[in-house]
C-alpha cells in the first residue's frame, strides 16, 4: 500500500513573454474557468440542476479551472452538489430528499461511489477520467473499499479548524442538538472535527427561518460566542463566526415544487451582517428589482437597504445585549411580513389566471410590482429600527454625563 499527496493542478493564464518570433518568446497560455464566469456560461443553457452538472463539468473538462470550487444547482425536484477537484476533474453528488448539507470553505462531500458516477449516474456524477486519475496519483487515501473525497482531495489544516470545519459543528449542533452529546466531557465532534458528516437529516423540516438563523450564528451558548460573558477573551475569539461583520449579501433560493412554475421561484435576500439583517422576499421571474435593493452605490445612504443594514450592525455591534431585543423584534416583524406578501401574492395571481406561462409580460409585471410592495414593506421598518438603535446606542456612548450621576 503506498499514498502520497499531488498538489491539484490549476489551470492558469499567462501572459505572453518576450517578443513574437524571437527564441525566447513564450506564447500567452490560456487560463480555466472560475467562480466569476460559472452563472453567465452555464445557467442559460440548462432547465434542470443534473443538466447544470453535467454543463459545467463538460466545461472543467475542456477548459479547466484555476481555483477550488463548491457550487450548488437545485431544481423543484432535485439538489445537486459539485466540487471542482483539479485543473479538468470535477465529482458531484445528489443532496438525498431528507438532508440538509453544511459547507463551509472547504471540499465536504465525505462519501462517493464511483462504480454509480461512472456509470448509471443516479446520484453521483464525475469528469470520465476521474478514476484514472485517482489511481495514478494514488490519491485513494482509504483503507477499505469505500472512497472519500474529502480526504483525497480536501484539507483539513490548522486553520481549518478554527475557520471552516468550526462553522460546520456550529450549524450541526443546532440543527440537531440531540443526535450527539456535544457538550459533554468526550464529545463525538467538536469544532475541529474533520469527520464532521457533509450531509445530516435534521430533527425536523426546516424553515427559512431556521436556514437564516443558523448563516447568523456566533456560537451562541457557547464560550466562543464573542458577545457572550461565560468564556475567556481568547475563547470568545478564537473561531470564526458564520454571522461575521464583512458579509456582504446573503440569498436563500426557494423553488416551490407546490406552485406554477411561472412563480414558484423566490429569492430570500439580506444584506450586511447576518445577526443584525432581515430577509426580503423578491419573486425571481421578473426584469427589474425593486430600487432600495439594487441601487447600492460607494455613497452611503438610508434609500439603499444595503447601507441601512450596515449602519444598524454597526451601531448595535458595540451595545449587543442592549439593542439586539430590537433586532430580533425587527426580523420577526418583517420575516412574517415577507411571508403574508409572498401569499397574497400568490393568491392574486391565481385569482388572475397569471400563473400558466413564465414568459407572460403582464404576469413578471405583477411580480415586480409584488417585489415593490415587499421592499417598501422592509424599508419602513428598517427605517423605524435605525432610529430606535441610533437612539440606543446615542445613549449609551462613552462620553454620556448626567448632573443626577452624582
Amino acid at each position: 500500500m503506498s499514498a502520497c499527496w499531488v498538489p491539484i493542478p490549476f489551470i492558469e493564464y499567462r501572459p505572453a513573454s518576450g517578443r513574437e518570433g524571437a527564441p525566447d518568446y513564450i506564447p500567452e497560455k490560456i487560463g480555466g474557468i472560475g467562480e466569476e464566469d460559472m452563472l453567465t456560461i452555464v445557467l442559460p443553457y440548462i432547465r434542470t440542476a443534473r443538466e447544470g452538472v453535467l454543463r459545467l463539468g463538460s466545461l472543467l473538462e475542456e477548459h479547466g479551472t484555476y481555483e477550488m470550487n463548491g457550487i450548488a444547482f437545485s431544481d423543484s425536484d432535485e439538489i445537486w452538489w459539485l466540487e471542482t477537484v483539479g485543473g479538468h476533474h470535477w465529482i458531484a453528488k445528489r443532496v438525498p430528499d431528507d438532508q440538509y448539507v453544511t459547507m463551509p470553505n472547504q471540499l465536504g462531500i465525505d462519501s462517493f461511489d464511483l462504480d454509480d458516477a461512472l456509470g448509471e449516474g443516479r446520484e453521483h456524477l464525475a469528469s470520465p477520467d476521474l478514476a484514472q486519475f485517482i489511481y495514478e496519483n494514488h490519491l485513494n487515501l482509504s483503507l477499505g473499499d469505500t472512497f472519500n473525497p474529502r480526504d483525497a482531495f480536501g484539507s483539513h489544516s490548522d486553520s481549518d479548524h478554527v475557520y471552516n470545519t468550526a462553522r460546520a459543528w456550529n450549524m450541526q449542533r443546532v440543527l440537531n442538538p440531540h443526535a450527539e452529546n456535544w457538550d459533554g466531557p468526550s464529545p463525538e465532534h467538536t469544532w475541529a472535527s474533520d469527520d464532521l458528516p457533509w450531509g445530516r437529516v435534521p430533527e425536523r423540516k426546516l424553515t427559512i427561518e431556521d436556514v437564516k438563523y443558523v448563516l447568523s450564528l456566533h456560537y451562541q451558548g457557547t464560550v466562543y460566542d464573542p458577545y457572550s460573558s461565560i468564556g475567556t477573551e481568547e475563547q470568545r475569539h478564537l473561531l470564526r463566526p458564520i454571522g461575521i461583520n464583512r458579509h456582504s449579501q446573503l440569498s436563500i433560493l426557494q423553488v416551490r415544487p407546490y406552485k406554477p412554475e411561472s412563480s414558484r421561484a423566490i429569492q430570500w435576500v439580506a444584506f450586511a451582517s447576518n445577526p443584525f439583517n432581515t430577509l426580503v422576499p423578491i419573486f425571481t421571474n421578473v426584469e427589474r428589482t425593486p430600487e432600495y435593493l439594487a441601487n447600492t452605490t460607494e455613497r452611503v445612504s438610508t434609500d439603499s437597504l444595503y447601507w441601512s443594514s450596515r449602519i444598524i450592525a454597526a451601531l448595535a455591534d458595540a451595545h449587543f445585549n442592549d439593542i439586539i431585543p430590537e433586532i430580533e423584534r425587527y426580523q420577526e416583524k418583517t420575516l412574517a411580513a415577507g411571508h403574508a406578501l409572498v401569499t397574497q401574492t400568490d393568491n392574486r395571481l391565481s385569482q388572475a389566471a397569471l400563473v400558466e406561462v413564465p414568459e407572460d409580460g403582464a404576469l413578471r409585471e405583477q411580480l415586480a410590482d409584488a417585489n415593490d410592495d415587499i421592499a417598501e414593506s422592509v424599508r419602513v421598518e428598517t427605517d423605524a429600527l435605525l432610529g430606535k438603535v441610533l437612539f440606543d446606542a446615542s445613549n449609551l456612548m462613552m462620553n454620556r454625563f448626567s448632573r443626577s450621576d452624582f
